[in-house]
């Protein structure tokens, strides 16, 4: 089983920056595809974006394509999510999560693909 942490949450100003990191334990951590997704209040979860298990290849949601990049360091067991040019509508909680298919392509969007979960972290952007 893999435990996941998120972290680097807070409140930023509209065209901030952050960096969120997730940290894994436990399991193989280079075999599986990772993926971000993020849940503000009274919405569903949303795919942000996943990397493959050797970084290789990114996929992004389209309003994320030139604004947030996923990396991971697999020597460090963490993956991350660097955000620019932040808006309001980035406000939610942002979560990783491995994908249960592992490496397999193509990489997914849909949450149902998604098995082991982070508990989140704030990211609140002002106006």
């Amino acid at each position: 089983q893999v435990q996941l942490i998120e972290s680097g949450g807070g409140l930023v100003q509209t065209g901030g920056s952050l960096r969120l990191s997730c940290a894994a334990s436990g399991g193989t951590f280079s075999r599986y595809t990772l993926g971000w997704f993020r849940q503000a209040p009274e919405k569903e979860r949303e795919f942000v974006a996943a990397v493959t298990w050797n970084g290789g290849s990114t996929y992004y949601a389209d309003s994320m394509k030139g604004r947030f990049t996923i990396s991971r360091d697999n020597a460090k067991n963490t993956v991350y999510l660097q955000m620019n040019s932040l808006k309001p509508e980035d406000t939610a909680v942002y979560y990783c999560a491995t994908d249960r298919r592992l490496w397999k392509l193509p990489m997914s969007m849909d949450p149902g693909d998604y098995n082991y979960w982070g508990q989140g972290t704030q990211v609140t952007v002002s106006s």
